[in-house]
């Protein structure tokens, strides 16, 4: 009985532990909003990536799927101790996105990206650091963004983008009919 008891003690230690281990900063309203703000704060305004001006684009806003897909990836990298777009599984950004379920099928137009950064503590470190660096920066700046979902986990931060654009109701009537074929091209 106390052999039970104390592997029992154990496996809580170990559960408990690796709670503590992976816990993020996610899914809440002050999370999304700072980040939401502190981006579309410079977006309208349009910035210098490195040496390119990016003009002003439109406000991106929250998408729950892309940010599924961006807390596997900063939990992934953190539990693995490893820094890369590619997943030690040989997953890359696409796979992960595509997974979380944000997906082309149904949109004229479908464009994804992805951010990563280790080592910031804070939202506006992390921010600072993106801006700074010239392709890190035109991703939060490219216009055909439209969304974004970010996570972060034991100072990993994963920021996924996308955007896609509906068929016009002319395209889908068009679609329907038959005298509109789609290609898919990657």
């Amino acid at each position: 009985m106390k052999r039970l008891l104390s592997t029992f003690i154990l496996v809580i230690g170990l559960f408990y532990g690796l709670g503590a281990y992976c816990q993020q900063t996610v899914s809440t309203p002050q999370f999304r909003r700072a980040f939401l703000e502190n981006i579309n704060r410079v977006r309208v305004r349009g910035c210098n990536c490195g040496t390119v001006y990016m003009p002003p684009a439109p406000p991106l806003v929250w998408n729950e799927q892309l940010e599924v897909s961006a807390i596997g990836h900063a939990t992934d990298m953190a539990v693995q101790n490893y820094f890369s777009h590619t997943s030690l599984d040989g997953r890359t950004m696409q796979d992960r996105i595509r997974m979380a379920g944000y997906t082309y099928k149904g949109f004229r137009s479908y464009q994804i990206g992805e951010n990563i950064a280790f080592g910031p503590e804070t939202i506006a470190e992390v921010m600072q650091g993106w801006f700074h660096s010239p392709g890190h920066c035109k991703n939060l700046m490219n216009p055909a963004f439209k969304e974004i979902g970010i996570a972060e986990n034991n100072t990993y931060w994963v920021q996924d983008f996308g955007g896609r654009e509906e068929f016009s109701a002319e395209e889908q009537r068009m679609i329907k009919s038959g005298r509109y074929k789609l290609i898919e091209r990657n």
